[in-house]
């Protein structure tokens, strides 16, 4: 029933008004007053054919007759099944709404009011025109023009503008409507039933069988010994959502949500006050094949669209696990910084003990002085981060297989002063014994190589240094060492010459059946690990080498230019503004141009169009560009005309598509 807003004359005794619905207007009756909203209005002609003009403002009568019309074929396009115009309708709509009860709240002052009345019609007026209804009308201040006091031929002209405008509009509105490139799943956590008699961690994330890899980060869920959430507060509010998921993981042959179960507690479950506590035990895994509902009930958009669109779902309590590499589109203005770490495996000699060690693995980040980075590890999303992060403990195991990933979160400043930091320690399940425990070895990996480029993406075998827990603790005494068996190997170092003053240290391969092996997986927006590329990106600071570097772009792959786009283009148009007095950089930065639009236009990576496009028009600032850019697309058209006989890419056409550009 829809609410009947009625005149002061038609209350109808104490508590109740007299009226109809309006989707029935010949049955009258009563109705509660608090179903009633009194609006202010001004009643003509009073009788049978009496007129009832609120006293609100025209836009907000317009916008409540388009909200009220779009209604019911918004409701008909579900019914229908149609559901890309259904979630196109809903974000117009949403946005009708949230406007409607700025201007009706008539707090916005009076150049606010009018800037957003131009953004009412104009949404109206697209809306109208995808959903096939009537093109209103309006003048230069979005008011509706009335027939009886405007020409036809005025008419007529403001009625091709208006059109003209609005069919822009859908070019522009065309690919991100049509075209989703990034999705996101929704996991609501409902509860764990298992009598485990311990505080245990719950760790889901995204798995791919075919490839036998994870895809996306954890989501963490630590449980309390009780039954129930270790923060009460959590209690029928566990949920998170896997974003930036994209065309190509839905395509996948198959993909699972896999839950990995940790107790927290003592070696054993039978074990007593007595034994230690605080150990982290594989305790099991549970798997859900969700290829079906990847294919048909993930939630389209990046994270903050699904906010917007899907509010009732996933609000500022919602756990957000990334996936562990980059969307299909990487828009200007998303600054990312991940480092994910994988502890793979390792093999650890007895020793003097009887039987294998317990071995756990200690993983911290310092800086090149040793100092500890505060709540850089995120073991899964859903909690803040850790100081150190302490491995899953196996039972006399001499060759653990852990497979545990973390995400090391660090500004991206410091990271060129950093490294990882990983200690092994066996830990004994009497607890007397387990105090006098110490690390009995320690491995090393620096985030960022001699040149500046980021730790390459893959598997690493660390160097497992022993000695003195003094010494595996002072940064500046293992820094200048070898870290990965590979380097160590290129350095050919000798055993106990160039350590000399590390004796306590056993730092080669042949003093030490002991190995480890991690991999890492760099997610950045402002780190590369291409050498060419970061030379162009750092152009200020090595500007000796300009020219090599901006010849050297052309043979970056393409990947990773434009996963860099915008520091590319920020780049290449400050070395024109700033050394505009050497005429080769502009010929140079010109050809690098064309050469990253002519990538863009390239099949495999035109979904990045709408990327270049939201540069061009919100972050390009580069004025001075401009003249350049046309005199040398010109240079090189006349250039081209007067050398016909110049073969390979069709310079004019690459200087036209800057042009246009």
């Amino acid at each position: 029933m829809a609410r009947w807003i009625p005149t002061k004359r038609e209350k109808y005794g104490v508590g109740w008004y007299r009226g109809y619905t309006l989707r029935n207007k010949s049955k009258k009756g009563i109705f509660p007053e608090t179903y009633i909203h009194l609006k202010e209005a001004t009643v003509k002609d009073r009788g049978q054919h009496e007129t009832v003009i609120p006293g609100e403002l025209p836009l907000g009568q317009e916008l409540t007759s388009t909200l009220r019309e779009w209604a019911v074929i918004w409701h008909k396009l579900y019914v229908d099944n149609k559901t890309t115009q259904f979630r196109h309708v809903q974000q117009l709509t949403y946005s009708l709404i949230e406007w409607r009860s700025q201007i009706l709240s008539g707090t916005l002052p009076k150049d606010e009011l009018a800037e957003l009345k131009k953004k009412v019609t104009a949404k109206i007026d697209y809306g109208n025109r995808i959903l096939g209804l009537d093109l209103v009308v309006r003048d230069d201040n979005g008011n509706i023009l009335d027939p009886d006091e405007t020409s036809t031929i005025s008419l007529f002209k403001a009625h091709e503008t208006a059109s003209k405008r609005i069919d822009e509009r859908i070019q522009e509105e065309k690919p991100i409507f049509n075209t989703t490139h990034t999705y996101s799943l929704y996991v609501n956590f409902k509860n764990f039933v298992c009598n485990i008699g311990e505080d245990a961690e719950l760790l889901m994330s995204l798995y791919d069988p075919d490839l036998s890899k994870f895809i996306s980060e954890n989501y963490l869920v630590r449980w309390g010994s009780n039954g129930m959430p270790k923060e009460i507060e959590k209690l029928n509010n566990l949920q998170a959502v896997f974003t930036d998921l994209s065309s190509s993981d839905l395509i996948r042959p198959k993909i699972s949500l896999v839950c990995q179960i940790v107790r927290v507690g003592h070696m054993e479950l039978k074990d007593g006050k007595k034994h230690t506590c605080g150990l982290r035990r594989p305790f099991g895994v549970a798997v859900m094949d969700i290829t079906d509902i990847i294919h048909g009930k993930l939630l389209p958009g990046d994270l903050a669209q699904v906010q917007k669109d899907f509010s009732h779902l996933v609000d500022r309590s919602t756990a957000v696990a990334r996936k562990m590499g980059f969307p299909e589109i990487i828009l200007p203005g998303d600054v990312r910084n991940d480092i994910y770490v994988t502890l793979i495996q390792g093999e650890f000699d007895k020793g003097k003990k009887k039987t294998p060690k317990n071995v756990e693995v200690t993983m911290s980040v310092h800086d090149e002085d040793g100092n500890l980075q505060e709540k850089a590890i995120h073991p899964g999303a859903g909690y803040e981060g850790v100081s150190e992060y302490k491995s899953v403990v196996y039972y006399q195991v001499k060759q653990p297989y852990w497979y545990e990933t973390v995400k090391v979160s660090i500004a991206i400043e410091e990271v060129s002063r950093c490294h990882l930091r990983f200690t092994f320690r066996h830990r004994s399940s009497q607890e007397s014994r387990d105090k006098s425990e110490r690390a009995f070895g320690m491995g090393f990996v620096k985030l960022m190589n001699a040149d500046g480029t980021t730790l390459q993406d893959g598997k690493h075998n660390l160097i497992i240094y022993k000695g003195d827990n003094k010494k595996m603790e002072d940064a500046k005494c293992y820094l200048t060492l070898p870290y990965t068996k590979v380097e160590m190997e290129e350095k050919e170092v000798p055993s106990g010459k160039s350590l000399h003053h590390l004796a306590n240290f056993t730092p080669n391969k042949d003093s030490t059946k002991d190995s480890f092996q991690i991999a890492t997986l760099i997610c950045s927006t402002k780190l590369t690990q291409n050498v060419d590329l970061l030379g162009l990106l750092n152009w200020r600071s090595n500007s000796q080498n300009i020219a090599h570097n901006l010849r050297k772009l052309m043979e970056v792959e393409g990947g990773e230019i434009v996963k860099f786009l915008q520091d590319t283009l920020d780049a290449l148009f400050n070395i024109m503004m700033e050394m505009s007095e050497n005429e080769t950089y502009d010929f140079l930065v010109f050809d690098a141009l064309v050469f990253i639009i002519s990538l863009i236009g390239d099949i495999k990576f035109q979904h990045f169009n709408p990327v270049l496009e939201t540069y061009i028009y919100k972050h390009f600032s580069a004025t001075l560009a401009y003249k350049k850019t046309l005199q040398l697309a010109f240079l090189l058209k006349s250039f081209h005309c007067q050398n016909s006989f110049l073969q390979g890419q069709d310079a004019a056409g690459m200087a036209n598509a800057a042009l246009r550009t």
